[in-house]
C-alpha cells in the first residue's frame, strides 16, 4: 500500500474493488504516527482500539453491501477546536485539557454519516490564536518537510499530519488564514469555504464572525470530496446559509486542465507590491501567471485599496470576538479549575493558569477595544473599515472571474524566528482580508523555494462561488511546476 500518494478517492476506489479494507488502511496510518509522530509532533491524541474498532465496522458494512459511501471507511483528522463526540477537544490548552465533548459538531456529524472515520486529535495553536503552532500548551509541531521549521497555524497539526502521510485528510478551521496558511507551508491543498457554507456548530469560537471550518487535503479533488460533505445549511448554526449544496466534485472531475480559455485572472496590486514579499514567492507567482496566460487566461489588473487596513482592522474585531467567546471558560462551569480566596479570585487564577500568552495578549486587546470610551474609536470604525474592504472584494470581481495572490509574504519560517508578535502577525497579511470579506479561497502547492520548502499560490473567488474556485485550482494543481509534494520524513 502506497501512503505516500493515498488520496481520500484512490482509497475509495481500491475500497470498491476489494483491493483494500478500512482495517488495512487505519492500521498503515497507525504505524505511520507511531513512526513519524516523535518528530513532527502532529496529534495530541490517538485511540488504536476505537479507531481499528470502527474500521472493522466499515468492512462489514462494505462487505454486506451496505457502505454508508464510497467513502465507508476512510480516516480523517480532526483539528482539536472541533468537537467529536467521546472525544476531548482541549483547543490546545490546559484550560480545556480533560473537556470530553458530549456531542459531535454538525461538520463531523456529517462525515460520520458518511462512513469517515475521525482519526485523533490534532495539535493547533491554543484556541486558534497563532500562526506557527508554537503557542500550543502541549507541544510544537514541525514542519514534515524540514523539523526546525514551523507548519504555520493555528492548524499546523492537520496540515503536519496529511503532509507527512499519516492520515488521508483533515479538518481545519480558518479564521484569517489558518488553514491557508499552513497548507501552504507543509505543500497541501487548504480550502476557506465562504462564511456560512459550513456549518460551525461544534467548532470552538475565536472570532464568531470570522471562523470557518475547511478541508486540508493531498489534492484538489480530495477537498472537494470533503466540502460536499459538509457544506449546507444547519438549524443549530444562525450563520449558516440557506443555499442548495455544491456539486464540487463533479465540478472538479470535469475541469478541462489544459485551457483557461475565457478566463480573467485579477491580480491585486496591492499583494503584488507587499512589502516583504520574498523572491522566491515572486517568482513562484510569475510563474503560475505565464504558464496560466498560456492556457489562454487573460491577467487583469485590480486593486483592493483598503488592504493596508486589514491586519489592524482583522486584530480589533478578531481580539474583540476572542474575549466575548472565551469569557465562557473561567474554570466553574467545565474546566480545569484553580480554588483562591473566593469566587472573583478563583477566577483571575483558574483563566491565569489556564490560558497562554498569546491567548492572554488578545483577550487584553480585545477587552480593550470594547470598554467604555474605546468602542466607537476603535471596534465599530474597525467594522466600518471591514465593510470597505469587502466593497474592495466585490468591485474586484466586476473585472475578474477569481483573483490568484501570494498566501504568505515568504515559505516556513524557523521555532523562535518571529518571536515578536507583531511581526507574527503581518505573517498574514495575504489571508485575513478574506475573512473580514466572507469570500473563498484555497492554497494550492505549486513548487518549492530555493531552499525546498513548499510555496502555495492562494486563489481567491466570490462569496458562494467555491466551483469555480476548486475548477480554477484544480487546473493550477495540474500544471504546478513540481508534480507531486511529498516530504522525506
Amino acid at each position: 500500500m502506497d501512503l505516500q500518494r493515498m488520496t481520500i478517492a484512490r482509497a475509495a476506489a481500491a475500497m470498491a474493488k476489494g483491493e483494500l479494507s478500512s482495517r488495512e488502511l487505519v492500521t498503515a496510518y497507525l504505524n505511520a504516527v507511531a513512526e513519524k509522530d516523535v518528530k513532527v509532533n502532529a496529534f495530541l491524541k490517538t485511540d488504536a482500539e476505537k479507531l481499528l474498532a470502527l474500521a472493522d465496522a466499515s468492512d462489514a458494512r462494505r462487505k454486506a453491501g451496505n457502505a454508508l459511501s464510497e467513502w465507508d471507511g476512510i480516516p480523517i483528522g480532526i483539528k482539536d477546536c472541533i468537537v467529536v463526540e467521546g472525544e476531548t477537544c482541549s483547543c490546545a490548552s490546559k484550560l480545556l485539557e480533560n473537556v470530553v465533548s458530549p456531542y459531535d459538531s454538525t461538520a463531523v456529524a456529517r462525515l460520520k454519516k458518511l462512513g469517515f472515520i475521525p482519526f485523533g486529535r490534532l495539535n493547533m495553536d491554543e484556541f486558534a490564536m497563532g500562526s506557527s503552532c508554537e503557542n500550543s500548551a502541549f507541544k510544537k509541531t514541525a514542519n514534515p518537510w524540514d523539523i526546525t521549521r514551523v507548519p504555520g497555524g493555528s492548524s499546523g497539526g492537520s496540515a503536519a499530519a496529511v503532509a507527512a502521510r499519516m492520515v488521508t485528510a483533515a479538518l481545519g478551521s480558518d479564521t484569517g488564514g489558518s488553514i491557508r496558511q499552513p497548507a501552504s507551508f507543509c505543500g497541501i491543498v487548504g480550502v476557506k469555504p465562504t462564511y456560512g457554507r459550513v456549518p460551525r456548530y461544534g467548532l470552538v469560537a475565536f472570532a464568531s464572525s470570522l471562523d470557518q471550518i475547511g478541508p486540508m487535503t493531498n489534492s484538489v479533488e480530495d477537498a472537494a470530496i470533503i466540502l460536499d460533505a459538509i457544506c449546507g445549511k444547519d438549524p443549530a448554526d444562525s450563520t449558516s446559509l440557506d443555499v442548495p449544496a455544491p456539486k464540487l466534485l463533479d465540478a472538479v472531475r470535469n475541469t478541462d486542465t489544459t485551457t483557461l480559455k475565457g478566463v480573467k485572472i485579477g491580480l491585486p496590486q496591492e499583494y503584488l507590491n507587499a512589502p516583504g514579499l520574498s523572491e522566491d514567492v515572486r517568482k513562484a507567482l510569475d510563474s503560475a501567471l505565464e504558464k496560466l496566460k498560456s492556457l489562454g487566461a487573460e491577467l487583469v489588473e485590480v486593486s483592493l485599496p483598503h488592504t493596508k487596513y486589514a491586519v489592524a482592522v482583522y486584530y480589533i474585531i478578531a481580539t474583540a470576538e476572542a474575549s466575548a467567546n472565551l469569557a465562557r471558560f473561567d474554570g466553574i462551569r467545565y474546566g480545569a479549575r484553580k480554588e483562591a480566596g473566593d469566587l472573583v479570585q478563583s477566577y483571575f487564577a483558574s483563566r491565569g493558569a489556564g490560558f497562554g500568552d498569546e491567548v492572554k495578549r488578545r483577550i487584553l486587546l480585545g477587552t480593550y477595544v470594547l470598554s467604555s470610551g474605546y468602542y466607537d474609536a476603535y471596534y465599530l470604525r474597525a467594522q466600518k473599515v471591514r465593510t470597505l474592504i469587502r466593497q474592495d472584494f466585490d468591485n474586484a470581481f466586476k473585472q475578474c472571474d477569481v483573483l490568484l495572490t501570494p498566501v504568505t509574504p515568504a515559505t516556513a519560517f524557523k521555532f523562535g524566528e518571529k518571536s515578536d508578535p507583531l511581526q507574527m502577525y503581518l505573517s498574514d497579511i495575504f489571508t485575513i482580508a478574506l475573512n473580514l470579506s466572507g469570500n473563498c479561497g484555497m492554497s494550492v502547492p505549486y513548487t518549492l523555494d530555493s531552499g525546498g520548502m513548499p510555496i502555495g499560490l492562494q486563489v481567491i473567488a466570490p462569496a458562494l462561488a467555491e466551483e469555480r474556485l476548486l475548477s480554477f485550482g484544480r487546473v493550477l494543481e495540474a500544471n504546478a511546476e513540481k508534480p507531486e509534494f511529498i516530504p522525506d520524513i
